[in-house]
């Protein structure tokens, strides 16, 4: 059996965790929405229409911020269509998605199940077909208290108290072709600059966040960071980063080290706005919001289930149901390792998205509600990781990859909370067929015991759960953790996640 080793020091930090890096995403997609969160004729509907199932899974996913509405849906969105009288509001045509949007479900009802979940709003702005002018309409709509049409016109649509929406996103994606009103980094970053002005000039409180690539991989990336950030960098906070993976042509291998090109996206995207920050000799810093993150077998949208034709605009279809396996959710749960060991710089992250739709919570219409695989890793996560996340020593065997050469066996982020003294340790075996032994050293930690081990692995590494079969796959108590004279020892299956608790 393979052994690592890892030494765990509170004393070496790499930041605090904040809270909104275990945000989450909803865009009007597919059902998201509608028969998602939203299903009046439900059996657990509350008299707002949204399942109570839902709302009780997602308090235990521990989402902090949620953003909203879009994703590629908001650059052909006006947001106006959202608000006043349900049966007064407009049937609008999705590009984004070929489908037909009800807007049945607006920003009031939206922002009345955040508070059923206990979730923080992020807004994003239309800034793909509309400009500055709409966004500070929505701006002093939602964060005006009074006095003023527009929060008047919030008043009479039944929201007395502003909304107080912090977080806004300048559009979504502008590098991509697909996104309606694609710009160039120069155009783009002139806009979402004019537009920061003013909206800062309303409410100088709010935080922004401007487009960085939509991907890795777009053939601008890099550059677009640097165009975009030479224009906004004193206006904003903070710069995207979207990244989805899946496993390709069968390799295994390659997509179980998934996180180390998550770990090179972030350190390029820090290296460049620090470059930026550089040139202008400026004394703020830019941080990253990864606001769009998950596994996503995107091939098979592209090849299977896009929907077309002029007369063919379905409500709320069946769209990105991706059904999690055990080593989607070993993949994900090392793409959020990779989020909390940049807690230095990524201060804010919404995995995308929340329900159905690539969603680790999935629904059947009238029927019942049910965790994915990738729930437990980020639940558990949510819930444990507390305080700062530590800078760690690991040494592993390595094996090779075809994507991205030679890497470790092992992934581990750990993070310490010196009020409560509870330290909590992350970790994943990418072995497809070994276990491995990981002996770490806590010494400097003190006395501890362990609190809790869970341990997510199957010996069908393609397991999953579905309708038929809801509860096939979860986490189960790591029985060989071990504590004896400042070590602690466990045995991590092949391709498995685990997480540990010592307090």
């Amino acid at each position: 059996m393979p052994t690592a080793r890892l030494t765990i020091d509170p004393h070496f930090t790499i930041g605090p965790v904040n809270r909104r890096v275990f945000g989450g995403f909803v865009e009007h997609l597919g059902r998201h929405v509608y028969d998602g969160i939203h299903e009046p004729t439900h059996p657990t509907a509350d008299a707002d229409g949204f399942r109570a199932d839902v709302v009780e899974l997602v308090k235990e996913l521990g989402v902090s911020t949620i953003r909203y509405p879009g994703g590629n849906f908001v650059s052909g969105f006006r947001w106006e269509d959202s608000v006043g009288p349900r049966e007064e509001r407009p049937r609008r045509l999705d590009l984004a998605w070929h489908s037909t949007e009800t807007n049945e479900v607006g920003l009031h009802e939206f922002a009345s199940w955040l508070d059923k979940v206990d979730s923080e709003l992020m807004l994003a702005v239309n800034l793909g077909t509309r400009g500055t002018l709409e966004a500070l309409d929505l701006l002093e709509y939602s964060n005006i208290a009074g006095g003023t049409a527009l929060s008047q016109r919030r008043i009479e649509n039944g929201r007395t108290d502003a909304f107080g929406v912090k977080m806004w996103c300048l559009g979504n994606e502008m590098d991509g072709p697909w996104q309606l009103g694609h710009r160039s980094a120069e155009d783009y970053g002139k806009l979402a600059s004019r537009t920061a002005k003013a909206m800062r000039q309303l409410d100088p409180s709010i935080e922004l966040v401007v487009c960085g690539s939509s991907s890795a991989h777009m053939p601008t990336f890099g550059e677009w960071e640097r165009v975009v950030l030479s224009h906004t960098y004193e206006d904003v906070d903070y710069i995207s980063c979207h990244a989805y993976y899946e496993e390709k042509d069968g390799d295994l291998g390659s997509f179980l080290a998934s996180a180390v090109d998550m770990d090179r996206f972030i350190e390029t995207v820090v290296a460049t706005a620090d470059h930026v920050k550089a040139v202008l000799g400026s004394e703020k810093t830019v941080d990253i919001s990864f606001d769009e993150w998950n596994v996503w077998y995107l091939s098979r949208f592209q090849n299977v289930d896009r929907i077309e034709g002029l007369d063919n605009w379905p409500i709320a279809p069946r769209l990105l149901e991706d059904v999690y396996s055990v080593a989607d959710a070993v993949v994900f749960g090392n793409l959020m390792i990779s989020l909390v060991k940049h807690a230095d710089r990524v201060t804010s992250a919404s995995l995308a998205q929340l329900v159905n739709v690539i969603a680790p919570i999935m629904t059947e219409p009238g029927g019942p509600a049910w965790r994915q695989t990738t729930f437990f890793p980020f639940s558990i996560t949510s819930r444990l990781a507390q305080g700062e996340a530590l800078e760690l020593k690991l040494d592993a065997p390595t094996y090779e990859t075809k994507e991205y050469g030679e890497v470790p066996l092992v992934d581990a982020v750990a993070t310490h909370d010196a009020e409560t003294g509870r330290t909590a340790v992350f970790l994943v075996n990418r072995s497809q067929d070994e276990p491995l032994t990981l002996i770490v050293d806590i010494a400097t930690l003190g006395d501890l015991s362990v609190l809790e081990s869970h341990t997510l692995a199957d010996d069908d590494v393609y397991a999953r759960n579905t309708l038929a079969e809801p509860e096939r796959v979860a986490p189960r108590s790591n029985d060989s953790v071990r504590i004896d004279g400042g070590e602690l020892t466990v045995t991590l299956p092949p391709v498995s996640w685990t997480a540990i608790s010592l307090g």
